[in-house]
């Protein structure tokens, strides 16, 4: 059965308040293509389909194309919610979207859906596993002991393939009572989770200490884990267990990444659970805009030899080398570079303000600080004007009221 895995489509992203809409139609158009010449049997979405738990107006609409274009290629579509969507929200018409081969699994309510499809080998068995927290899981499994992601996971999984497994076996009683001979299952899961040991990309959400962190070992007797929540393209431990990355880049961390799809290819079952012939391959998808990362005095950044063979349209940071700031730099370079995103220095003064050493610096922060790097981390771009001021109040009023 051939499959293609595809995660973290983070519509109606801004990046430095750059919007990615353009950007993303283009790539899933692409992506579009892609199912036609490959033609798989079946879509994986491993969550994160939106970028906000109250995507905009336009980011629903790409969305909406994307599905309906994947549907007219008469091929199954199965998606999960991530940890950016709004469960709820991406669960609507789940059911009316069934009629049309796309399966949603967005919230989890003590039972993971699974979708049964059939090829010439026999059947198989994709578990739908939307992000997962550990007091969400806490709820509907008040018996068992659940303290971290790895618990909450293993729980959900254990109780999801004993079930299926009852089933099957009550399936297989009936059919040797025909003469028919018993066929082994096969198991793929889609689940959005940080499984420990992958390498993270700074565009990526981070918990304090890694406690969101998945032990690969709950995962063992899955054939493929189609995974989603990170941004870099990778296996984790085997190729059996593969994040397939965003399919753009959304921070400068990523520029030297490949983005891709993945196509996964299952065979023929085996008699140990979770060992079927499995093989992997990317087919590279090609952005409308790059981001890339340029380097430099300003004199050589602006002089026509340095940019001529560039596409200037790219998304760009550029760093100066210059000792001494450009006035108006950003201002300036932009009408070389249109979207220039970020403009940065390396020189003595900039070597000196870094040097501080962690403690020092862990010291010296403001709760203002903290908060302007989670805004960073979680936006893409500066805490600036009118939001800064209006979280220094708020943080002084609640500084006021625990004094």
């Amino acid at each position: 059965m051939k499959l293609l895995h595809l995660s973290d489509l983070h519509i109606g992203k801004r990046v430095y308040e750059y919007s990615m809409l353009e950007d993303q139609k283009y790539i899933l158009n692409q992506v579009v293509a892609i199912v036609k010449e490959e033609k798989p049997d079946a879509v994986l979405l491993a969550g994160d389909l939106y970028d906000k738990p109250i995507p905009p107006a336009e980011a629903v609409c790409v969305l909406d194309e994307f599905l309906s274009a994947l549907s007219g290629l008469d091929t199954t579509v199965l998606a999960i919610s991530g940890n950016h969507d709004s469960p709820e929200r991406l669960s609507f018409g789940a059911s009316l979207m069934k009629q049309s081969k796309v399966y949603v699994s967005a919230v989890y309510r003590g039972e993971l859906p699974i979708v049964t499809l059939e090829d010439q080998w026999g059947e198989i068995d994709f578990y739908l596993m939307p992000f997962l927290k550990p007091s969400v899981v806490k709820h509907w499994m008040e018996e068992e002991e659940i303290e971290s992601y790895t618990d909450a996971v293993r729980a959900v999984l254990r109780r999801a393939t004993v079930r299926q497994q009852e089933r099957f076996e009550a399936w297989n009683a009936g059919s040797k009572a025909q003469g028919t001979a018993a066929v082994p299952r096969r198991r793929v899961l889609l689940a959005h989770q940080f499984v420990t040991g992958a390498a993270r990309s700074e565009s990526e959400e981070i918990s304090v200490g890694g406690t969101d962190n998945v032990d690969a070992s709950v995962f063992d007797g899955f054939d493929y884990v189609a995974l989603g929540h990170l941004h870099g393209p990778q296996n984790v431990g085997s190729q059996r267990l593969r994040y397939c990355g965003t399919p753009l880049k959304y921070s400068f961390s990523e520029t030297g990444q490949k983005k891709s799809v993945t196509v996964v290819e299952i065979g023929a079952p085996a008699a140990l659970p979770g060992s079927a012939a499995c093989s992997i391959r990317t087919v590279l998808l090609k952005p409308l805009r790059d981001m890339r990362e340029i380097r430099g005095s300003y004199l050589e950044v602006t002089a026509r030899d340095f940019y001529s063979r560039m596409n200037r349209e790219d998304y760009v940071r550029v760093i100066l080398t210059d000792e001494e700031d450009i006035p108006g730099g950003m201002d300036k370079l932009r009408t070389i570079y249109h979207n220039l995103m970020r403009l940065e220095y390396d020189n003595r003064r900039t070597r000196e303000n870094q040097s501080v050493s962690g403690a020092e610096e862990t010291e010296r922060k403001t709760p203002l600080a903290y908060f302007s790097e989670f805004y960073q981390r979680q936006n893409n771009g500066p805490l600036e004007g009118g939001k800064r001021e209006t979280v220094q109040r708020l943080i002084e009023e609640v500084w006021e009221e625990n004094r």
